[in-house]
């Protein structure tokens, strides 16, 4: 699918208040365990994403739902100060989504999302969007918000010839034929392991070729420490190795991946190149706490990759 370079990347997802606390270990079930502190961000897939690529300096337009709340508020103020075109977002009477994070020692989460407003972002509202789906250089997307909304929004971008990005994120049941639609996937190790049958292992390779069975143009694999594996239909397939560092908090590490990665393409950067400055940004925002806060800006990922390699663990 070729790329509208000229295009702004359209985001089309959950937009959230994170409420953190972070404590020395996750608790287990049924369990009371004291926290260190307690601290609210700025967060949602969809948002994050956004602001993400945002902040690398490429123009990005968000399409959403907040609540008529202060949470809401505070949101668009947000993606507004980070230069996120908010005029398609939309507030919605009732309560803004809110998601509740756990952050451990070290930087694992666990996180419960209440959608709120991101709820209401229907099929219908989507398709009211057409007109700036037509003109983006790619859609982002992932499934905090309705699935029935994912399967228009995927329709849409096939009819338009506009590549969409799904970030199958959290993991849930999708409708047959939807991933065709995709021209990239980019799960995590254990999101992707909910879209394939029961396989008897993790090698990447076999997990990629399992998921590029179902139709979608590429698949980026995101493996944390372990690196990105990314495979196309056409049969190339690439290993991407990771970028040590010291990680602080890992929310949003992957969201951060996704809005670099659109960036890196629709910039003319390759493949390779891309997937490197994505892993380079997401690298550095676990070296810091929240979701959007932790996101980087073009110069900071520049220079961390003029200045550390893959493997490389000197940035603390």
């Amino acid at each position: 699918m070729m790329l509208n370079a000229r295009g702004p990347i359209v985001v089309v997802g959950s937009i959230n208040t994170d409420l953190v606390v972070t404590a020395v270990r996750l608790p287990g079930r049924g369990e009371t365990i004291t926290g260190g502190s307690f601290r609210t961000y700025q967060g949602g897939k969809g948002a994050n994403q956004a602001v993400a690529a945002a902040r690398l300096g490429y123009p990005v337009k968000m399409i959403g739902k907040v609540g008529r709340d202060d949470f809401g508020r505070e949101s668009l103020a947000g993606l507004r100060g980070n230069g996120v075109e908010v005029a398609d977002v939309e507030i919605q009477e009732g309560e803004s989504g809110v998601a509740v994070i756990t952050v451990g020692a070290q930087g694992e989460n666990s996180i419960v999302v209440v959608p709120g407003a991101n709820a209401a972002v229907t099929p219908e509202f989507v398709a009211s969007k057409r007109g700036v789906l037509r003109n983006a250089g790619m859609v982002l997307a992932q499934l905090e918000i309705p699935v029935e909304t994912i399967v228009r929004l995927a329709e849409i971008c096939e009819e338009e010839g506009v590549p969409l990005m799904l970030d199958p994120a959290p993991a849930r049941e999708l409708p047959k034929g939807l991933l065709r639609r995709c021209a990239w996937v980019t799960p995590n190790e254990t999101e992707a392991m909910s879209y394939i049958r029961e396989t008897q292992t993790m090698e990447p390779r076999a997990v990629a070729e399992e998921l590029l069975s179902q139709g979608m143009e590429g698949v980026v694999l995101k493996r944390g420490e372990k690196g990105t594996y990314i495979a196309l239909r056409d049969g190339s397939r690439y290993a991407v190795p990771a970028f040590a560092v010291s990680a602080v908090d890992s929310v949003a590490a992957g969201d951060t991946f996704n809005g670099a990665f659109a960036v890196g393409l629709l910039s003319g950067r390759d493949l390779i190149e891309s997937a490197r400055y994505a892993s380079a940004a997401a690298a550095i925002s676990v070296t810091r706490a929240g979701a959007q806060a932790s996101m980087p800006r073009a110069s900071e990922v520049d220079e961390f990759l003029a200045n550390v390699r893959p493997g490389d663990s000197s940035l603390r």
